[in-house]
């Protein structure tokens, strides 16, 4: 992912990242506020090692003693350091329990042990601190390192450098400390949800997205138009729109696409319903038929035709009337507008459309709009729901997929593309609809989107 994926990231999940932020900082806040209030409170002791004086013996004892005080440390939560503690205070506490509250610590290459008691009472944190101090000294002296022989006192000494004091500031709950790590954690599982979350999307949301999956040119990116179900043909409707001149790019691309001789014929599909491939086919049509060309839409889609609906003309007699033989194919194409368009709807809805679009006389209908037609446009049922797509892609130049931003999803988009290389089709190219224009994806298509966010400046 580069610097921009990222940002796009945040941007599509702050919602979601603020949340996990604000709900993280509440809970660390709340754990504060009804944590109990805890007092700490440190003695220090210092382990020393008797010696001759001579400078080897010094150096041994040294050596020993800052050995010793890690032991000693160990030492200090068991039984035998607690127990005459409880004895003595009439403590009415198991070793276990004291042990939970007491932590012994020794810094690295020092003689010094801290004995660390924590309590709610904090005059207790520091009797019970020093209490254990001296209960050390003692087991050291008398148990652990026990004088032998002739000699009158334990070689180790263990004496308090730093008498535990009684706390006047609780060492808990903090509630600075606390809010603060609720807000990081907030924001470390925000940013891992969005992450997991981009991650198992497997939407189309980037060029990139569409690249891995497809080994096919994009001939171009359509942007989001909410009002394209009111005003399908937008090149006639609005001509100067910044989605029209969309379209155009898209038409120059699409003929460069003419790479043999004859009449091109283009099917346009998609992978799944919804995603543009009829709003497609029809202004790309339109487009061509502006420069002066004689162009034929065929509708091809004999389960939900939408040419008729979108040029607003009659669509009873049509594609499968022709190919039945019931009508002759001039008979059945209806001019529009000033231009040289040419309209074949759909017609009559056939029972076994996949049967009647790869038959013979679907390629002898095409054969006959070949030398009458500079271009023919095709728009096909998408390719996952049905095999009339696939089908007629094989009787034509080659297919041109339409994939819509934010909806189609990279298997269907694969599943598109196998299944025109199943049908021995050539995929020709690929064309982006339905890009945002404002958001965090907006950016992923800056060439094709610029017009439609800068039209106003």
């Amino acid at each position: 992912m580069q610097l921009k994926d990222y940002v796009a990231l945040f941007r599509r999940n702050w919602l979601l990242i603020l949340a996990c932020t604000i709900i993280g900082g509440s809970v660390g806040a709340m754990a504060a506020l009804f944590s109990p209030t805890l007092y700490q409170s440190t003695v220090q002791q210092y382990v020393s090692v008797r010696n001759s004086g001579a400078a080897w013996d010094l150096a041994q004892s040294t050596s020993y003693a800052r050995q010793a005080v890690i032991n000693y440390a160990r030492v200090v939560p068991t039984a035998i350091v607690l127990d005459p503690v409880i004895e003595d205070l009439g403590l009415e506490l198991t070793s276990r329990q004291l042990a939970a509250q007491v932590s012994a610590s020794a810094p690295l290459n020092t003689q010094v042990i801290a004995i660390t008691v924590t309590d709610e009472n904090p005059s207790q944190a520091a009797q019970l601190a020093n209490a254990i101090g001296d209960s050390l000294a003692n087991a050291v002296a008398t148990k652990l390192e026990a004088p032998t022989g002739a000699e009158a006192e334990s070689k180790v000494r263990v004496e308090t450098i730093s008498a535990a004091k009684v706390p006047t500031q609780p060492s808990s709950p903090n509630l600075r400390l606390d809010l603060a790590l609720g807000l990081l954690i907030g924001l470390a599982v925000g940013i891992g949800l969005a992450v997991l979350r981009t991650v198992l999307d497997t939407r189309v949301r980037t060029i990139t997205d569409v690249e891995s999956t497809v080994d096919a040119p994009i001939l171009g990116g359509i942007p989001f138009d909410p009002e394209s179900a009111e005003r399908p043909l937008v090149v006639q409707a609005a001509p100067r729109d910044p989605r029209a001149e969309a379209f155009r790019r898209v038409r120059t691309n699409v003929q460069f696409l003419n790479l043999e001789s004859g009449t091109p014929s283009f099917v346009i599909t998609s992978s799944a319903p919804a995603e543009g491939k009829s709003t497609t086919a029809a202004n790309l049509a339109l487009t061509l038929a502006e420069t002066g060309l004689r162009v034929a839409l065929v509708d091809a889609d004999l389960r939900k035709p939408r040419v008729a609906d979108n040029f607003n003309i009659e669509g009873g007699v049509g594609l499968s009337d022709v190919l039945a033989g019931r009508v002759p194919l001039s008979g059945a194409m209806q001019p529009w507008g000033r231009s040289k368009l040419f309209l074949l709807p759909a017609g009559t809805l056939p029972p076994n459309p996949a049967e009647i679009l790869g038959s013979r006389a679907m390629w002898q209908t095409l054969e006959e709009m070949r030398r009458a037609f500079d271009y023919i446009i095709v728009d096909a049922p998408p390719l996952l729901a049905v095999t009339d797509a696939a089908v007629v892609s094989r009787l034509t130049t080659g297919a041109i997929l339409v994939a819509a931003s934010g909806s189609t999803r990279k298997p269907q988009l694969a599943g598109a593309v196998k299944a025109i290389e199943s049908a021995d089709a050539k995929l020709l190219g690929v064309i982006i609809t339905k890009l945002p224009t404002k958001g965090p994806d907006s950016t992923a298509y800056g060439q094709y989107t610029y017009g439609v966010t800068h039209a106003a400046s």
